[in-house]
């Protein structure tokens, strides 16, 4: 069992390596390396430092929040710890995706002594705030640019999902089997509720709910709101100065800064090493959107994704 897991990792990884080197590919195909590397050395070096320190204040802001969350389990972590577990985590989701969300959880456990089980239902929780942000954020993108997004999704989004699933049968298929997967999971649960391993997997639940619930005991939920806020601030003001550094982007105003926000957002969601190819994709098919040639968009997505990085 142990070795079909490590084969199922594997060829899940390599998977997602290769949607990321085929996006990559797609990107990169027409475009001419000796011009958009000319246009990346010719960037203005000063915006670009700029947007990396407001990315890397993001960062500690993600850090010292996520300590808020953590402090209504009764521990009360270090920032510099918070912030050196994150920071590997980021580091390992470039070479596994997702898996970062383990690593700085078992990084600060061990740094602090928290239960690893607790910390992970508090990454759960900063997912869903994060995902709550990113459809809010849809949805001003919406407001101020209905149009442009209706058929960016569509085009971009909703259609290439709907044909890798098989459309709207292999969506339905989708969910009767992860219906199946809960029901027979829960069965097996209530069937071997005395093993020591059910017993395990029990109190690791316990442990992630209880994590998950501490966002409903915050002391301080006024400046968590105001922090999560900030955070999405800084990511949104790094991707606009970065306009600045390009000729081809420096006229983009402040609405298109926040759809390349979102399009970026939808980019590094996916379950793709560290966006890398998936965030590239998308972003220059969006500046295509605001008449930026295509050589253009993929020299700013490049450029934000690498400084970022």
């Amino acid at each position: 069992m142990t070795s079909r897991r490590k084969v199922v990792g594997v060829i899940r990884y390599l998977s997602l390596s290769a949607v990321g080197v085929f996006l990559l590919w797609l990107t990169f195909k027409d475009i001419d390396l000796g011009e958009l590397l000319d246009k990346i050395r010719h960037a203005n070096g000063w915006h670009i430092f700029i947007s990396m320190v407001l990315g890397f204040t993001a960062f500690l802001i993600r850090a010292y929040r996520w300590n808020m969350l953590i402090e209504p389990l009764g521990y009360k972590p270090r920032l510099s710890s918070s912030s050196f577990a994150l920071g590997i985590g980021y580091f390992a989701n470039l070479a596994i995706p997702r898996i970062g969300e383990i690593t700085r959880c078992g990084a600060l456990g061990k740094a602090e002594h928290i239960p690893v089980e607790k910390l992970f239902g508090t990454v759960i929780t900063e997912r869903i705030i994060d995902l709550i942000m990113l459809a809010f954020s849809m949805l001003l993108v919406a407001v101020v640019e209905f149009a442009l997004f209706r058929d960016f999704m569509m085009e971009k989004i909703i259609i290439p999902m709907n044909e890798a699933t098989g459309g709207q049968g292999g969506n339905g298929m989708f969910w009767l089997l992860l219906a199946a997967v809960v029901v027979v999971g829960a069965g097996l649960v209530f069937r071997f509720r005395k093993s020591a391993f059910v017993s395990r997997v029990l109190l690791l639940i316990k442990g992630m709910g209880t994590g998950i619930v501490s966002v409903l005991k915050l002391r301080r939920t006024m400046l968590f709101v105001f922090h999560t806020v900030l955070m999405w601030v800084m990511y949104y003001l790094a991707t606009y100065v970065c306009f600045l550094a390009l000729d081809s982007t420096s006229h983009l105003g402040a609405k298109p800064g926040l759809f390349i926000l979102v399009a970026g957002g939808l980019g590094m969601s996916a379950p793709v090493q560290g966006g890398i190819g998936t965030y590239h994709y998308i972003v220059s098919q969006a500046l295509l959107l605001f008449g930026v040639a295509l050589t253009d968009g993929v020299s700013y997505a490049t450029l934000v994704h690498t400084a970022q990085i």
